[in-house]
Formats: C-alpha cells, structure tokens, sequence
C-alpha cells in the first residue's frame, strides 16, 4: 500500500526527490496554514539548480483524524488529484495551476504538489476580503462555458476521466443532522432568509438535492466560491476541485456568481453575466438554455449557499483563516438570498 506524508513537516528531501524525479538536496516549511485541508509553501533545493522550482505549493490530508475521515468519505481527495493528473494536462479551458504531483493513499493521506502562483503575482482572497469584478466575471463564465460544453459530450468525459461515471456518496442525511446542530446552537448569529432555508434542508434534503442537480449533466468544478479561485492577471483561476463531479452546470455559474463575484458587481451585471453564460455554452456545443430557465434556476440553486457555508461553524474550521473566510461567505450568501427571494423560489419548487 502506498504511504505518503501526513504533514507537511513530513515532506522530506528524499520522498520529494521521489514525487518529481529528481533529487532534492534540502526542503524548507516557509508556511503552513489549515484550513479544509493543511496547505504549506515550501522550498527546494535541488542537485542540479535547474531542475524544478524553488518553490511549490503543497496540499496535505488534514491532520485532525475525523476530519480527515470525513474528507475521504467525501472523495474529496481523490477527486481533485484525478483532476489534476488526467484533466488539468488535457489543455483544460480554465485557468489553473500546474501540478507536479497528485495522489492519494487508503488511509486517507494525500498530497497534491502544485506551481507556487505567488510568484507571478497572482492575486488571492483567502479571507473573501475582495471579490471578483464584472469583467473577470464575464472571462471566467466564458472559461467555464467551454470546460461545460466540453464535457457535456459523455464520450468526452469517459475518455479524458472515466472515474466520473463513479458517482459521489451522498451526504445529505449526514449533513441535515449538522445542520440541526448548528440552526439549534447559532440560531442568533443566522440571517432570517438563511435560517429558513436551513430548516427547509432539515426537513426537504433528498428533494433539495435533487433539486440542485437537475438539468444536463457535465463535469463541474462544484465549489468556486471566492477562496477557491485566484486572478492571473486579469483572468480567473480555479482551485481545489475536490468537490468536482457530474452534475448540472447552473451550479457553477450560480455559485460562482453567488459566493465569488463582488456583491455589488453582481447585482449591477448579473443578467448580462448570464446571458454571457448562456452564449458562451451554446458556442462551445452545449445545450441551449433560455435565460428565463437559467435564471429561475438561478433562484433555487442560491439557497446551496446555505448548505455550502453553514459548517463553517463546526469546530475543525475554528481557526483563524477559518472563521473569516466562513463570515466573508455568509455574508456573500446572506446578501445573495434577499437579493433573490431565494426562500420564496425554493418554496414554490419544493410544492
């Protein structure tokens, strides 16, 4: 059974010469931060200066062994390092980072070895501080209008990540249950309208789900809220794919549109971001879909925001980055369910 490091500190010069092919001298920690997973900076130093960067970005298995559990129970792992070993090298049409190494073990370790973006002076937001701007907005739909259609193909998908057809465990009974812990002990900290949807997820889990999973199928990114996404310039990066899967595409665009694009920006050009949306994916040989579909699906698909940020009161992200990334995105689903009326759109679907 393969073993891999567990921690960062774990990262040795000998393992590392293994994962990328050549021989490391020396490793240096130059940050180490936690999060959904541990996430490290580091340094190397090789035998021949020129055979590889000095710095990588490394993302590790969680070190709290619960959490860890339920992150494998998730896929969430595995998924992402599929995504970058068998789909990110296919000249994806998104924006993301070169991986240098990606895999994962039984006991739920893994590791990810990605390019260093700091030193291109790509710009993060991993506390939500800023959001993305309507015209960034606009590329990154068009990015992900093209990753949509191609993958609307299930020839496509089948030949490029066959492990697609394996379809994610679902979590919801497990999740309605911590969301009753978290309505019952934080209900003076939630918005009306988010409360309200979380009850609604209490009672109506199975039929929401179902809900934010029809419409055609395609390969997704499933989760590219404003901390998992980057500028490179001007144009939008995608990371941690670890809840990447099957399902409908409006997902995405809502969420993103939700949860990535600065709030004010969005409700100045959302419209127009959709129907850009829209146009981008017929040209890339997807469906045709109406803006009146998309937007009612829009309204429904918001209230996910609930779903996608209540754990943030869950202990294992009670850490610093944790809980300022989680208030940033509240406060983005909050602002998103009133603009919305969000909770009127998913009563009429659930009738």
């Amino acid at each position: 059974m393969q073993t891999l490091p567990g921690d960062a500190a774990a990262l040795s010069p000998e393992w590392l010469s293994g994962a990328l092919g050549t021989e490391v001298t020396a490793v240096e920690v130059l940050d180490h931060a936690f999060a959904t997973n541990q996430r490290a900076r580091i340094g190397l130093t090789y035998a021949d200066p020129a055979a590889g960067p000095a710095t990588l970005f490394a993302k590790l298995a969680p070190l709290d062994p619960g959490h860890r559990q339920m992150i494998g129970a998730m896929g969430m792992a595995e998924r992402e390092a599929q995504f970058y070993a068998d789909v990110a090298p296919t000249a994806a049409p998104v924006c993301v980072p070169r991986a240098h190494y990606a895999a994962t073990a039984a006991d739920d370790t893994f590791v990810i070895l990605l390019e260093d973006l700091s030193v291109r002076d790509c710009r993060f937001a991993p506390h939500g501080e800023w959001g993305i701007g309507a015209d960034a907005a606009a590329g990154a739909l068009e990015d992900l209008a093209r990753f949509h259609g191609r993958f609307a193909d299930p020839t496509e998908r089948a030949a490029v990540a066959p492990w697609l057809a394996t379809a994610r465990p679902s979590m919801s009974e497990a999740t309605s249950h911590l969301m009753r812990m978290v309505l019952d002990g934080h209900r003076d900290e939630l918005e009306p309208a988010y409360a309200e949807v979380g009850e609604m997820y209490v009672l109506h889990h199975a039929a929401m789900d179902a809900l934010w999973n029809d419409g055609f199928p395609t390969y997704v990114h499933g989760d590219p809220h404003i901390g998992n996404v980057y500028l490179d310039g001007d144009r939008v990066g995608f990371l941690d794919w670890g809840l990447s899967r099957v399902a409908t595409p409006l997902r995405d665009v809502s969420y993103f549109l939700t949860m990535s694009v600065d709030p004010d920006d969005r409700r100045a050009t959302e419209a127009d971001l959709w129907r850009t949306y829209l146009a981008a994916l017929r040209a890339a040989g997807g469906p045709e879909i109406g803006f009146d579909e998309a937007w009612a699906a829009h309204r429904v698909q918001a209230s996910y925001t609930v779903v996608a940020t209540f754990l943030a009161f869950m202990p294992s992200y009670q850490t610093a980055d944790g809980r300022a990334l989680g208030a940033a995105l509240r406060s983005r689903a909050n602002q998103a369910l009133v603009d919305l009326e969000v909770v009127d759109a998913l009563r009429a679907a659930l009738a």
